[in-house]
């Protein structure tokens, strides 16, 4: 059977609601590693927001596809981060691949209610206010793209 390695572009999707709670997941592999919803493409032509709307539902039961209430709810940050991948999932990707290209979207829901998860991957989940939010990532740019909600906020509100 071959060898069937990740592919190093992925999406980050900051779930959150108008007053700026945002959902944490935490992952099942990892005490205490709570993160956004995250994920990579499952092939390389598959557009970042069609990874979006399927690692949303795979991880949360979110439905923003198309003909779905939130479709036009998932907006497109415009944004990229690069990144060393950690040591500890090194092995899930090609050799020689050591940095991961992640794609940022922000996913606004009416309200902070409850998410169905894959308990193959994470917990746990909570709502908390951005800034808490924030401060409870294991990851810097997850951390660094909730904070950047409020600016993402007022620009779709034409402020």
């Amino acid at each position: 059977m071959a060898n069937t390695f990740k592919i190093p572009e992925s999406v980050l999707v900051v779930i959150h609601t108008p007053a700026l709670e945002v959902l944490l997941i935490r992952r099942a592999d990892v005490a205490d590693f709570w993160q956004s919803v995250t994920g990579s493409k499952d092939a390389p032509e598959e557009a970042y927001w069609q990874t979006a709307v399927r690692e949303v539902w795979e991880e949360t039961g979110i439905d923003c596809a198309p003909d779905f209430a939130l479709a036009g709810a998932l907006q497109d940050w415009q944004l990229e981060n690069v990144y060393d991948i950690y040591p500890r999932w090194q092995h899930r990707y090609a050799p020689g691949v050591t940095r991961n290209t992640e794609h940022l979207f922000g996913l606004r829901v009416p309200v902070a209610g409850p998410v169905r998860l894959n308990p193959r991957e994470h917990s746990a989940w909570q709502w908390l206010p951005y800034q808490q939010a924030a401060s409870s990532c294991f990851s810097p740019s997850n951390a660094e793209a909730i904070l950047m909600l409020p600016r993402f906020l007022a620009a779709t509100a034409g402020l």
